[in-house]
C-alpha cells in the first residue's frame, strides 16, 4: 500500500503530529489530488485546539488546498489528470433538505467539512468530491490562490451580508487572512475601510494597504460605521462594533467560533434597527462568484510561506500572532 506524509490531530494533544499514512483512494465521483499548497486558517487552530468539537480522531486538517488531479474514481466526467483544482471547507451536503433546495447549502444539517469530518490538505495527497472541487486555470499560482479558498470566500460572504451601502464606511475588527482580503474587496468597491486590530504586524499590514484609519481592537473609529465585520473570535468585540455602528447599520460575525458575547443593553446597542448577523460556511456559488471576482480585480493576499515540514510552526505562529496576512504551506 502506497503511503504519504501527513499531519494529523491527536485528540486532547492540542498539536499536530507528522505521520506516514496510506495514500487515499478516490471513491465514485471523487478526485485524487496531489497537494501543491495549503493555506493555514484559524479554523484549523480551532480543530487542533478542540475549540470546536472533534468530529474525527487523527484527522488531517487544512481546507484551502490547491493541487493537480492525479487519479479519479468511477463516474467522474469533465475532469482530466493534470487539471488544477481547489479544495475548500464545504465538502459535502445532503442535496435534499430545505436549505439545499433553496440555495442555502451552507446551512445543511448534514454538511461535512474538509479537515474536520474528512482529511484535508496538510498531506501530500487529498481526495475531494468532483462536485465540490473548484476548477482553476492551469497557470494558477498555488500559493497565492490557496488562501482565497476559505479566507477569501468567507470574507466575500461576510461582506455580502454586511449590507454595506455604496461608498459606505466599513469597520473591520481583526486583520488577519480573511480580513485583509475583504478590505481589498471593499476598497475596490469604493468603500472607506477602517481597521481595528491588535498586533503590530497586522496593524502595519493595514497601513500598507492604505486604509485611512488603523487602531487597536478597542479603538473608536473617526466616523460612525455603516457596517462592521468582526473577524476576531472575541465576543466582547461584537459590542464594540455595535457601539461604533450607525442606526440601521449591520454587524457581522465572520468566525466559526467565538468566545461568549457579554450581556449588553438593548436600548444602547441594538435598538435603532441595527442588524446583528453571522456567517456559516459558504455555498459553492459563493466560491465561484468570489474566484471570478478575484481574478477580475487581481485580488492577491499578502502571503507568509512555510515548508511542509513547518506546518506545526505555521500554526504556532498563527496562534501567537507572529505572522501577518495569509499563511501558506508549500508542497510544490
Amino acid at each position: 500500500m502506497a503511503t504519504m506524509q501527513a499531519w494529523t490531530t491527536d485528540r486532547g494533544a492540542a498539536t499536530l503530529i507528522a505521520r506516514q499514512v496510506p495514500v487515499p483512494v478516490p471513491g465514485p465521483g471523487e478526485l485524487l489530488v496531489r497537494v501543491l499548497a495549503c493555506g493555514v486558517c484559524r479554523t484549523d487552530l480551532h480543530v487542533v485546539d478542540e475549540d470546536i468539537p472533534a468530529h474525527r480522531d487523527r484527522v488531517v486538517p487544512g481546507h484551502q488546498v490547491v493541487g493537480d488531479i492525479v487519479e479519479f474514481g468511477s463516474g467522474v466526467t469533465g475532469w482530466a489528470a493534470g487539471d488544477r483544482v481547489g479544495i475548500a471547507w464545504l465538502r459535502r451536503t445532503c442535496g435534499s433538505c430545505r436549505f439545499c433546495r433553496s440555495g442555502r447549502e451552507n446551512l445543511c444539517p448534514g454538511a461535512e467539512f474538509t479537515g474536520w469530518d474528512a482529511d484535508g490538505g496538510y498531506a501530500e495527497f487529498a481526495v475531494v468530491s468532483a462536485a465540490f472541487a473548484y476548477r482553476l486555470l492551469p497557470d494558477t499560482d498555488p500559493v497565492e490562490t490557496a488562501p482565497l479558498l476559505c479566507a477569501g470566500i468567507i470574507g466575500y460572504r461576510a461582506l455580502s451580508r454586511a449590507n454595506l451601502p455604496p461608498g459606505g464606511t466599513l469597520g473591520i475588527y481583526g486583520f488577519g487572512s480573511s480580513a485583509h482580503i475583504a478590505a481589498r474587496l471593499a476598497t475596490a468597491g469604493g468603500a472607506r475601510v477602517y481597521a481595528m486590530t491588535r498586533g503590530e504586524r497586522n496593524q502595519r499590514l493595514a497601513r500598507e494597504l492604505g486604509l485611512p484609519f488603523v487602531g487597536d481592537s478597542g479603538a473608536v473609529p473617526p466616523a460612525p460605521l455603516d457596517s462592521a465585520i468582526v473577524f476576531a473570535p472575541v465576543g466582547a468585540i461584537m459590542l464594540t462594533a455595535l457601539a461604533a455602528t450607525v442606526r440601521g447599520g449591520t454587524v457581522v460575525s465572520a468566525g466559526i467560533h467565538m468566545s461568549a458575547i457579554p450581556e449588553f443593553s438593548y436600548d444602547d446597542l441594538l435598538f435603532g434597527e441595527r442588524d446583528l448577523r453571522s456567517v456559516t460556511a459558504n455555498t459553492r456559488a459563493d466560491g465561484d462568484e468570489f474566484l471570478r471576482l478575484a481574478r477580475h480585480l487581481a485580488i492577491a493576499p499578502e502571503v507568509t510561506r512555510y515548508r511542509f515540514d513547518e506546518v506545526d510552526r505555521a500554526l504556532d505562529d498563527l496562534r501567537a500572532e507572529r505572522a501577518r496576512g495569509s499563511l501558506v504551506v508549500e508542497l510544490g
